[in-house]
């Protein structure tokens, strides 16, 4: 029987259905972590400030323990443990393993999923907080080492692997942050499908 203080939800992840009983006041973390078994997203600060526990949700990013599993039902969630095709990695793992996008490892789950949703964010044209133009009708900004880090900041890596994490998502997003050269949309599609 169910309480007044609880639900049976139904989860979908990575693209696979999970029906189980939760308090309300569960986080999607808890609920992937301790009732799932899916431990990829860790448990940092619990606060929503280190992106640890970061995961997608309709393909956005989210920090998975300020959101309630309650309120994910319904919505396609994808945890690192979703992201690789198979055996074939995704072009963000593949590029963080390539150029030492880690080094404990504790925070790349969050760091890989927060990329995906980065590199998806700067091919739909997406303006950050760095942008120089961010009128409509404006070009798409280069994907420069600074939009990376800007875009990434949500994101905390305590072992200080920042360097190789920009190389990463700009290999994997095909820019060179470098040189500041954008790829078509198309490009990065490609790159992230």
């Amino acid at each position: 029987m169910v309480s007044p203080t609880s639900s049976v939800i139904t989860l979908h992840i990575n693209g696979e259905k999970y029906t189980l009983p939760v308090d309300h006041r569960t986080t999607l973390l808890d609920a992937l972590r301790e009732r799932l078994d899916l431990t990829g997203s860790k448990k940092g600060c619990d606060q929503g400030q280190c992106g640890a526990c970061t995961v997608l949700l309709d393909g956005r990013r989210a920090v998975a323990c300020l959101q309630l599993a309650v309120a994910a039902e319904g919505r396609d969630i994808t945890t690192i443990e979703g992201v690789a095709d198979g055996d074939r990695l995704h072009p963000v793992q593949q590029a963080f393993l390539d150029l030492d996008g880690f080094q404990c490892g504790y925070c790349t789950p969050g760091q890989i999923c927060s990329a995906i949703g980065v590199i998806e964010e700067h091919a739909a044209g997406w303006p950050s907080a760095v942008t120089q133009d961010i009128r409509p009708e404006a070009q798409p900004p280069s994907l420069t080492a600074d939009e990376i880090r800007e875009r990434m900041s949500g994101n905390l890596c305590r072992c200080g692997a920042y360097v190789s994490i920009v190389e990463a998502v700009a290999r994997a997003a095909g820019a060179r942050p470098d040189e500041g050269r954008v790829p078509s949309a198309a490009a990065a599609k490609e790159a992230v499908a």
